[in-house]
């Protein structure tokens, strides 16, 4: 019994541990790259795949490639970063040392048979193109052609590589593919290789300047659409000061004259306006539990992006496989706290029993999405055998993280949250009835505002989803991270200023449901997001087939729903602000 219970716990302890360290973003060392002459390079064979289809991607070797005749080489660990984007290094068995050229060589012959060509075939069809690896650095080669009339298909069957070195370390690496050969069933065709080797004035740390693209990135209409955003939040801040400000005034001054009158002239008076639900504007919103778990999630979403930014600024992600997408699980995983505290406290400021509850709810609500979209997309990797198809093991690594690295986290930080930010604390106290809310125009009901919120924040950042989605869906790099970090803080200030001028006007209606009204308002930017989602693929790409339009728009779903939250979020926050700000300065009987 002992001995089957120690290895049960340590069956456990190990699968923990692989999981924890698939989490953190390992930066490889500078020593892995410098090499002694006559050194064997490891040329990875990773995916192939149709051009269009990014993420469509298959093994190499699911075509019926040869492979070269070397086969030892030290093992490949992939990180959760690798597994979730579909990495699938393979060693290609070609023989390449250090400073050492090779002439054309044959490595292998493929006996094609009827069933290869066609497989052939269909990959020229669709323009597979496949992606290989030496020394970290990517190179790109395309698997044939087909002839004008598109009756004869061609192999590209010989490899050019070229070589650039640096001193002990490689820094340029280029693919010519040459050797076109008819596809001709029951036939050998003969896979050969040439390795030439250049010296290069290329700075080791300067290596991945070839893959950016600054006439891209940096074009005059991206500077303009920076310039055109911030010019929008000064007019929009000063206009919003302006009107508030005034309005207030005016508001402050009539309400002051209103204490000075008796009670007779105060009956008989004309009053309206924000004052008038003072003792509901603090009244718990519908559905607490689940609105302070929007909140908490938010506040982490903004946490995970405004840290993750500073991150790639600092250092290089794009240089490392997966290492973004690694960074930003492990940075998620860490601010759960944030979640907790921000969810947690909100929660009983609102009157909450059943914090244990609410902190679940907080806690899964984005891993559950994310992880409920990307199972339903895997079933549909599983059915084509693409590389995107997660492991077995990759999703139990995923299910460690979140139950005992999220969860625990999230406990903590909501005892935080309940313990010192947890009491109601409010300016005005709050009615025992609720105040019937009178009639108003059509444009100030709730629904009419929350529709019209999102439209200003999704004008600021107009022109950068266009170059975030290209680098993501297209065949980009991204790495203007200064002009993301200013796109998020002007994204914030004009969610705060529209969601603090609806909640104005819909106070002034004496409708005190602002809670919500704020939230929605500003988490409909992530509509419009979805939107343009739909037009960027209909009218900017040449994507098709069930897989990777799944994949399209169930991640753009997932990526515009934690945006809305994200805004949705910061909107509240800006607002309760606001309102708890206009509501102390008032003096209420």
């Amino acid at each position: 019994m002992i001995t089957m219970g120690s290895s049960r716990w340590k069956s456990t302890v190990m699968v923990l541990l692989s999981a924890f360290s698939m989490l953190l973003p390992v930066k490889a060392d500078e020593h892995e790259h410098t090499y002694t002459d006559k050194e064997e390079v490891v040329l990875w064979m990773n995916t192939v795949g149709p051009y269009h289809n990014r993420q469509e991607t298959y093994k190499y070797f699911s075509l019926p490639f040869c492979a070269g005749n070397k086969k030892t080489i030290s093992h490949y660990h992939e990180t959760l970063g690798e597994a979730l984007q579909g990495v699938e290094l393979e060693f290609s068995g070609l023989d390449i040392r250090f400073k050492d050229e090779v002439m054309q060589t044959t490595y292998c012959e493929i006996e094609l048979d009827k069933a290869k060509r066609d497989a052939f075939v269909y990959a020229i069809k669709n323009h597979y193109w496949y992606q290989m690896y030496i020394d970290d650095l990517p190179i790109w080669g395309i698997v044939g052609e087909a002839d004008e009339n598109g009756e004869d298909h061609y192999l590209w069957t010989y490899k050019k590589l070229e070589i650039g070195f640096n001193a002990d370390r490689i820094v340029d690496v280029n693919l010519t593919s040459e050797g076109k050969v008819k596809l001709v069933p029951n036939t050998r065709i003969a896979m050969s290789y040439s390795v030439k080797w250049k010296k290069s004035d290329v700075k080791f740390e300067d290596r991945f300047d070839k893959y950016l693209d600054p006439s891209f990135f940096q074009h005059r209409i991206h500077w303009f659409s920076i310039f055109n955003s911030f010019m929008m939040v000064i007019f929009l801040v000063g206009l919003v000061s302006m009107i508030l400000m005034r309005t207030l005034r005016k508001d402050y001054a009539r309400y002051s004259k209103e204490e000075e009158m008796d009670d007779m002239d105060r009956d008989l008076g004309d009053e309206y306006g924000w004052k008038q639900v003072h003792g509901d504007v603090f009244r718990p919103s519908s559905h607490p539990m689940m609105f302070s778990s929007l909140i908490g999630s938010g506040c982490q979403i903004f946490s995970v992006s405004f840290i993750v930014i500073v991150v790639a600024m600092i250092g290089d992600l794009y240089t490392e496989r997966g290492s973004m997408l690694s960074t930003a699980i492990f940075v998620y995983a860490a601010t759960s706290p944030v979640n907790g505290y921000f969810g947690g406290s909100l929660y009983a400021k609102q009157g909450g029993r059943r914090w244990i509850k609410q902190m679940f709810i907080g806690a899964f609500l984005i891993p559950a999405m994310v992880c409920g979209v990307a199972f339903f997309i895997n079933f549909i990797a599983m059915y084509y055998h693409a590389s995107r198809a997660i492991p077995f093991g990759t999703m139990v690594a995923v299910c460690c993280i979140c139950f005992f690295v999220i969860l625990p986290l999230n406990l903590v930080g909501t005892i935080l949250g309940r313990n010192l930010s947890g009491q109601p604390n409010f300016p005005c106290r709050v009615n025992a009835v609720p105040r019937p809310i009178p009639e108003k125009k059509w444009f100030m009901e709730p629904a009419v505002i929350v529709c019209l919120g999102g439209i200003l924040p999704f004008g600021s950042i107009f022109i950068e989803m266009y170059f975030i989605f290209t680098s993501f869906w297209a065949y980009k790099i991204y790495y203007v991270y200064g002009f993301m970090m200013l796109v998020l803080v002007i994204l914030c200030i004009v969610t705060v200023c529209v969601t603090i001028v609806c909640t104005y006007f819909l106070l002034n209606a004496e409708d005190y449901r602002w809670q919500w009204t704020s939230f929605l308002s500003a988490a409909s930017t992530a509509v419009y997001v979805y939107m343009y989602s739909f037009y960027y693929y209909f009218f900017k790409t040449k994507m098709y087939g069930l897989f990777q339009t799944s994949f399209y728009f169930g991640y753009m779903a997932v990526f515009s729903s934690s945006l809305g939250i994200m805004c949705g979020a910061v909107g509240y926050v800006g607002t309760s602000a606001f309102v708890r700000k206009i509501y102390t300065n008032v003096k209420i009987d």
